[in-house]
């Protein structure tokens, strides 16, 4: 039971994050640029086992006993999603060689941790899915929701290292502009996506 409750952690959690959604869109493109990659992947892996141990602690009840936070957020991240992807929008349509990873101008860490932190907190579902789906399926594992837990957030740490520090080998593809503008295209496509799904409530 030990095993298969850290397993189902481990499972879980990596089967709820791994979609490219707008935060691991953001903690790519940091990776790809090599720009602040250990504060990003620190603050996701922070912020996601602390869901994760909320989530197994019962504090999900409390999630969805408040519906009028998570309207606030619905509507607060769907227009920080949109603003982000006009961003990316327009870096994509500009497409100069200054776009290129690891030129331009530096990002401050100020700037950084603070879109970190919106990208992270400003999802409604980062609190629907961590916190209230696996504090559900930790209560499957009696006397062995701290193991799946564990699972749990080791999933999650893998997933965002491999993330941040494993983009870099995508360098000598963006080292295209063509290819840069693509992503960046595609970055905005997924912020826009994800802003819609928030507004019409999905």
């Amino acid at each position: 039971m030990l095993f298969s409750s850290a397993a189902a952690g481990f499972v879980t959690s990596a089967g709820l994050i791994i979609a490219i959604g707008a935060q691991n869109a953001f903690v790519l493109r940091q990776g790809v640029q090599r720009s602040h990659v250990g504060l990003v992947v620190a603050v996701c892996m922070a912020s996601d086992m602390a869901l994760i141990v909320c989530g197994v602690a019962g504090m999900g009840a409390l999630v969805l006993a408040w519906p009028q936070l998570l309207q606030g957020l619905r509507f607060g991240g769907a227009a920080f999603l949109a603003c982000y992807g006009l961003l990316a929008a327009h870096r994509a349509w500009r497409g100069t060689g200054a776009l290129q990873p690891g030129q331009g101008q530096p990002q401050s860490r100020r700037r950084v941790l603070l879109a970190c932190l919106a990208f992270t907190f400003l999802n409604p579902h980062v609190y629907l899915d961590p916190m209230v789906l696996l504090g559900t399926i930790s209560t499957q594992f009696p006397g062995f929701e701290k193991t799946f837990a564990a699972g749990a957030a080791t999933g999650s740490l893998l997933f965002f290292f491999s993330l941040g520090y494993g983009a870099r080998w995508l360098r000598p593809i963006l080292e295209r502009p063509s290819a840069w503008r693509i992503l960046e295209g595609s970055i905005a496509c997924t912020m826009w996506a994800i802003a819609f799904k928030l507004v019409m409530g999905a």
